[in-house]
């Protein structure tokens, strides 16, 4: 493939723009590439960069595009908001619409309230947990991402670990001095802390699957047993559904796991691929926020009749009977045909898959946390994704995200993944 039209964008955004891109998982450069691709169109399943070349899309813009790109009735939901207007700065019918949505669809959420994006709906979350208990600590859990926010870049996940950061410069020593990251699945240890430190955590926040670290579910009984001590300890439970959010299921993890939180944090999906986030919870706690409450938060462009338009479009098409377990198929049939692949050509590899998010690793051990993820062979991935974007496949650029199947793929799809799945693996 030639990509000299993304050879020559990126050297021009280099002048202008912070290591070319605006945001740093896209450089590309934990696997090697000299350049990103600049993509020009997209349409289905399929990405066109700037010199024409297709692809077959797994990132699916990190999530949001589960309909795929350019769904009709979220196209035209679009234009006809557009016709109103794109900002107003003050309440519109839409926003109560999708919120009830959201109530709807969310078992434990009673009111919402909606942001920008995951970041601004994880921070202000944690904000909310800590006024309401009046207590300070917070918990997350080693490779999951809940945003750039100061409080929530220790031992992260996504961009931070593919670039090998552990945390960030411009954050003061005292903003995460009440920020405890505790290996994810090891419920011992949050017990651990908890009898030691209970009375002044304000939060456990977690990623229910977590989908930056690549794909990581939940051992069996661990959000269970989060949600037990928690409720003993007086702590809020939060769940960052921002990528799991109607990605696992209609009504997100929670729902299919059966664990209510007392707070989720939701973006991705529900703004059908606009800028959107969103957090809710029980009444009690929710009533907390301003107006209503002391608890302070705003937005200027919270709640664009753009975003809430797609987002309705979005939900719309997910509640029609039998996307869900279609959509399961498709990721079934390439997950199993990825893992036979591997088998065949005598590579090790493991794979982890929870609906239509699953996770590739390049290791023999089982992974079940940060540390076991780490393992996965970094070489061995950086020829993987090189060999598959020749093929015309689309993959994150990096082992630590998620790969993300949608409803415009189809078998058709699926065979030419893994034919070049096959012809890539068989290489190493």
């Amino acid at each position: 493939m030639d990509y000299e039209t993304s050879r020559k964008l990126f050297e021009q955004a280099l002048t202008i723009i912070p290591g070319g891109v605006n945001s740093p998982v896209r450089a590309c450069k934990s696997v090697g590439s000299d350049f990103p691709l600049f993509i020009n169109r997209a349409d289905g399943c399929m990405l066109y960069d700037a010199d024409g070349n297709g692809f077959i899309d797994y990132v699916g813009s990190w999530g949001p595009m589960i309909l795929g790109h350019r769904c009709p009735s979220v196209i035209l939901a679009i234009s006809e908001v557009l016709d109103r207007g794109t900002s107003f700065g003050a309440p519109t019918d839409l926003e109560i619409r999708l919120a009830e949505m959201l109530i709807d669809a969310v078992p434990s959420v009673e009111m919402v309230r909606m942001v920008n994006s995951g970041t601004e709906a994880t921070m202000s979350a944690i904000r909310l947990a800590r006024g309401f208990t009046g207590r300070d600590t917070i918990i997350k859990f080693d490779g999951c991402y809940h945003g750039h926010a100061d409080t929530l870049l220790v031992e992260a996940g996504s961009g931070v670990a593919t670039l090998g950061i552990p945390g960030s410069p411009g954050v003061p020593e005292s903003f995460v001095a009440h920020t405890l990251s505790l290996p994810y699945n090891d419920i011992g240890c949050v017990r651990d802390v908890m009898e030691k430190q209970g009375e002044k955590i304000a939060c456990v926040i977690v990623e229910p699957v977590a989908g930056n670290m690549g794909l990581v579910p939940p051992a069996d009984g661990f959000l269970e047993a989060l949600r037990d001590v928690t409720q003993k300890s007086g702590n809020l439970l939060i769940f960052d559904e921002v990528m799991t959010g109607f990605r696992v299921a209609y009504g997100g993890a929670q729902s299919l796991y059966g664990i209510s939180p007392d707070l989720t944090c939701l973006g991705k999906i529900i703004g059908g691929g606009m800028p959107v986030g969103a957090y809710g919870g029980r009444r009690e706690i929710m009533e907390q926020m301003a107006p209503q409450g002391p608890v302070y938060q705003a937005g200027t462009l919270s709640g664009n009749p753009v975003a809430m338009a797609a987002g309705i479009a979005t939900i719309e098409r997910l509640k029609k009977p039998g996307f869900y377990e279609s959509l399961e198929e498709t990721s079934a049939l390439l997950s199993s045909g990825l893992e036979e692949a591997a088998k065949k050509a005598g590579v090790n590899a493991v794979f982890n898959r929870v609906g239509s998010m699953m996770g590739m690793f390049f290791t023999d051990k089982r992974v079940s946390n940060f540390e076991d993820a780490k393992t996965s062979d970094l070489n061995l991935f950086s020829a993987y994704y090189k060999g598959m974007l020749e093929r015309g496949i689309y993959l994150a650029p990096s082992p630590f995200e998620a790969l993300f199947v949608s409803a415009a793929h189809d078998g058709s799809h699926i065979e030419a993944t893994l034919k070049a799945a096959e012809e890539v693996l068989s290489r190493f």
